[in-house]
């Protein structure tokens, strides 16, 4: 009787060893709600330069820093990609892993996986933290309305669009907008670090 009792008690120490833990394992990683501001709320999916498909809420977690671009674009594009890579040489080292630097398609009928990949290659952004993305007219259309971001196609090969790098925190809510080619960018890295410190 007395070995069952004695085992009866290891096995509740045991039990509530492994509660303490769990209720550790908790208050290391809060499982947060997306708060109705959050873009990972859209239900659209997407498909990277890799071909792969996601939704914006596998990002969840990330500071995410947003352009929209088209790769034939051969006007304001190079200068928003120029931006970025600005953007990219002055994040903080030690929480760069922290951000995810996305460039979004307003042209997905030309620009396919395959194309995205092949520009991601030229232009020396094809490993982390960068990620490109294309989806339907109808997803890059509101995604666009999200950021505030206007386009028009003025031809069979161009499109008029606003210059506009946003920058969203861990929940993916949006803090902070650049606007503008070539503009001082202090406040935009300064925005991404102390995000990315946050994680």
């Amino acid at each position: 009787m007395k070995k069952i009792l004695s085992a009866f008690f290891i096995l509740m120490f045991a039990l509530q060893g492994c509660k303490e833990s769990d209720k550790k394992n908790d208050t290391a990683k809060p499982n947060k709600e997306i708060s109705d501001l959050s873009i990972y709320n859209l239900p659209s999916k997407w498909t990277t330069q890799d071909g792969k498909d996601i939704e914006l809420k596998s990002l969840n977690g990330n500071v995410l820093v947003m352009v929209m671009i088209y790769t034939s674009c051969k006007a304001a594009c190079p200068r928003l990609v120029a931006d970025m890579r600005d953007i990219e040489s002055k994040l903080d080292k030690k929480t760069k892993k922290n951000v995810k630097l996305i460039l979004v398609s307003i042209d997905p009928k030309t620009d396919t996986p395959q194309r995205l990949k092949k520009f991601a290659i030229e232009n020396q952004m094809n490993q982390e933290p960068w990620i490109f993305l294309r989806s339907t007219e109808e997803n890059t259309r509101e995604f666009a309305a999200v950021l505030a971001v206007n386009y028009k196609q003025i031809s069979p090969v161009d499109f008029s669009h606003s210059n506009i790098i946003s920058v969203f925190n861990p929940a993916g809510e949006l803090v902070f907008q650049q606007e503008g080619l070539g503009v001082n960018n202090e406040k935009t890295i300064e925005t991404i670090n102390m995000e990315a410190q946050k994680i």
